[in-house]
């Protein structure tokens, strides 16, 4: 490790792992309350707290984790310390306080509501507070004594301001139900399929460069196209969430179209991460379990947000689809490829840097781990969209209601 700054990034995948853990148990807590009928936690934990807690989970340890690896990333890319080791552990405390004391909350029914962001107006600040520091920090590392910036850096910073200013528009209480859900997907998609994909492109991008050896202008030019289409389909795209929520009919066009176009930079990013890592590595493999977590998440992220994706965006289809558990499977799917695999894939990047360990001491357990994990995924997803077919089936072809639906 080049730095002594960069082992802040340490402290935070050491924060994101038991979280990792929760959200899995919480996971499978969620599963077995909806197969089985009798519930023995139902005045405990019910249904409704223990999927809020798994989603908020998932959301605070994915961003612990980038956040760790972005500390990490921009001392190495632009070759300095970090602006303030402080305020990083400062920001890391907030998010720490903020995160337990949300899910604690939750089990206590306090909480704002709106699914994705039960977190209480007073908690959503401090997120904000957490938030502006990072961004203080990352940019002062960036342009303290004019340090010239990359296009990966370039690409991290603008998705870490957009995921912050578009988390604002998740704050404010609305009367108006369709107004509130009309700003409300600007938090969901907007970060998903905007500031996060931007976020994993430069982070792929950098990862591809010190595990492979590839040539940094290719990779940068790759990052910028990724760049321009993130934001020409995932923007607009977003209306493929305005079909069924009150909004103009024209929507139904803007969503199908831009929405169907969404799969052609997960596509370049498949198709370039690949090529990268057969034709143009340059360094002998010294970190096979990370690169094997690459690859994978560039595969699995084509799958389950390119084919799932699609598979259900246009208004034709979506009005079957929305709403059941077909959606559950895009969603597992799409953020496990997409996020939650390249997360794992840094912390195999970077932890074995920051502890002077030889990247392939106990690869056979990290790639049982791998193995097992990736597995019960696939499994899982496969389950999700078999019970999404037959739930489409029994309530909207034959009339079943919702429950009925559910217990069969």
């Amino acid at each position: 490790m080049r730095y002594k700054s960069q082992k802040v990034a340490r402290e935070y995948f050491l924060s994101a792992l038991p979280l990792f853990l929760l959200q899995v148990i919480f996971g499978i807590l969620g599963s077995i309350k909806y197969v089985w009928g009798y519930d023995p936690l139902l005045n405990i934990i019910p249904f409704n707290v223990a999927r809020a807690i798994h989603i908020n989970l998932l959301v605070f340890w994915l961003l612990l984790a980038l956040m760790g690896a972005t500390y990490c990333m921009v001392a190495d890319e632009i070759k300095t310390e970090i602006y303030s080791v402080k305020l990083a552990r400062l920001q890391l405390a907030i998010l720490l306080v903020s995160g337990v004391t949300a899910i604690v909350g939750y089990l206590f029914q306090w909480n704002f509501g709106m699914p994705f962001l039960e977190q209480p107006t007073v908690i959503k600040l401090a997120i904000v507070v957490a938030a502006f520091i990072f961004l203080a920090n990352v940019a002062l590392t960036m342009f303290t004594n004019h340090h010239t910036l990359t296009r990966t850096t370039a690409t991290l910073l603008g998705g870490m301001v957009m995921l912050s200013v578009m988390f604002l528009f998740g704050i404010p209480f609305m009367p108006n139900l369709s107004t509130q859900y009309y700003f409300w997907w600007w938090v969901i998609h907007l970060w998903v399929e905007g500031a996060w994909e931007l976020i994993a492109a430069s982070l792929v991008g950098w990862a591809l460069i010190k595990v492979t050896g590839v040539s940094r202008q290719r990779i940068e030019g790759w990052v910028f196209a990724e760049v321009c289409l993130v934001l020409l389909t995932g923007i607009i795209g977003i209306g493929h969430h305005y079909y069924w929520i009150g909004t103009p009919q024209y929507w139904l066009w803007w969503g199908a179209i831009f929405s169907a176009a969404e799969p052609v930079p997960i596509m370049m990013m498949l198709v370039d991460t690949v090529r990268h890592m057969i034709k143009a590595r340059t360094l002998p493999i010294v970190n096979t379990l990370a690169l094997a977590w690459l690859g994978a998440s560039a595969f699995v992220h084509f799958m389950g947000a390119g084919v799932w994706g699609f598979g259900q965006t246009f208004p034709q289809i979506n009005r079957w689809t929305h709403g059941t558990q077909i959606t559950a499977s895009h969603g597992h799917f799409a953020f496990w490829g997409a996020y939650g695999m390249l997360a794992i894939a840094l912390m195999y990047i970077i932890l074995p840097e920051i502890s002077g360990h030889n990247t392939e001491q106990g690869s056979k357990l990290g790639f049982t781990a791998f193995v097992s994990l990736n597995f019960s995924m696939i499994f899982l997803v496969m389950a999700l969209l078999i019970a999404g077919i037959v739930q489409v089936y029994l309530q909207r072809v034959m009339g079943m209601d919702f429950l009925g639906a559910c217990r069969k």
